[in-house]
């Protein structure tokens, strides 16, 4: 097992840590200007746990930030019925959320100002080599992250970002503020088959009117949810802002993203659904995920025609090896009312 190891910055509104594994960004701590300190990102309380050299790399020191090249994996689930995996596949496509994800970054030009890291992809697959520049806005709460993408020969690929954000345990304690969207679609199958809670394959226009499969009504805009689950929304056509309001403790952390490059949101609610190790039905999160993807099926059904896909709202993106992909989005927070 390659050691982890890790970076940090300290700036005048806050400091944060950057780790190798992934290029995982968290934990983050912010300064408001009532002097208040707050981390809203997600740091996965298993961390220093020996047994967790059993896991996935992606999974072993789970935390904050990171990008999915490419998102998803193929083969994780059943297709439902209107589902195609017809799209392009590729030697490690099966990955979860791709090698990035997995590997360990290489340090690149950090000093007081940026982190910046690098990870190169195994001979033969299609993307050549991420790079990230982490950098603290000196005059403000805030991250303003960059994303390089080269490949080594055309391909299409869905692609994601991958923000998860802490939970406090009462229910309802954060409330979900997404800018202008289209619908909101529903995982068509189970995400866990014991922890399931949502109407598989919905679309409704609101996040706050989503069916349960019970017949229910559930504001999915108000986490964590009151109820165990593991599931999946898709918010479709998203005009490239949320902001997530932390009621309890009166504050807002706000992602912005280029909507032109991911024209959807995945959210990933974690909320206590899964038994087995390392979540042991305790794991409360939000993954807000900005992703020009289906879900997380993977590279075959996201680059393949498939119910999800639109003009407006495709579900992965073209890339040309003279032509690297650039894409830029930042984290902030600010003071809010409690309540």
């Amino acid at each position: 097992m390659t050691e982890t190891t890790r970076r940090g910055l300290a700036w005048a509104h806050g400091c944060l840590a950057v780790q190798s594994l992934g290029g995982m960004l968290g934990p983050v701590t912010f300064l408001l200007p009532d002097g208040r300190q707050v981390s809203p990102l997600h740091v996965a309380p298993w961390g220093s746990d020996p047994d967790r050299t059993t896991l996935p790399p992606i999974l072993q020191e789970l935390r904050g930030e990171w990008p999915c090249v490419p998102f998803g994996s193929d083969g994780s689930r059943p297709l439902p019925k209107g589902w195609s995996d017809a799209g392009e596949t590729f030697a490690g496509a099966d990955v979860p959320h791709g090698h990035g994800s997995n590997a360990h970054w290489s340090w690149g030009d950090c000093d007081e100002r940026q982190i910046v890291l690098t990870c190169s992809y195994p001979d033969g697959h299609p993307v050549r080599q991420l790079r990230r520049r982490i950098v603290p806005d000196p005059r403000a709460a805030a991250v303003d992250i960059t994303l390089e993408i080269e490949v080594r020969r055309p391909c299409r690929l869905p692609i994601g970002l991958h923000p998860t954000f802490r939970l406090s345990p009462r229910p309802g304690s954060v409330r979900l503020e997404p800018g202008a969207y289209g619908e909101v679609r529903s995982f068509p199958g189970d995400v866990e088959p014991v922890a399931t809670l949502f109407a598989p394959g919905g679309r409704w226009s609101k996040l706050e009117s989503v069916d349960a499969r019970d017949g229910a009504t559930i504001d999915a805009a108000s986490v964590p949810l009151d109820q165990n689950a593991e599931e999946l929304l898709q918010l479709v056509g998203i005009d490239g802002a949320i902001a997530l309001h932390y009621r309890d403790e009166g504050f807002r952390a706000r992602l912005e993203w280029q909507k032109e490059h991911f024209p959807s949101l995945l959210l990933w609610y974690s909320n206590r659904g899964r038994k087995a190790y390392p979540w042991d039905g305790k794991h409360l999160a939000l993954g807000v995920e900005p992703v020009c993807s289906a879900f997380d099926f993977g590279p075959a059904v996201s680059s393949a025609d498939n119910p999800l896909a639109s003009p407006a709202a495709p579900t992965s993106l073209p890339f040309y090896p003279d032509q690297p992909f650039v894409t830029r989005y930042r984290i902030s927070v600010a003071a809010a009312p409690m309540g």
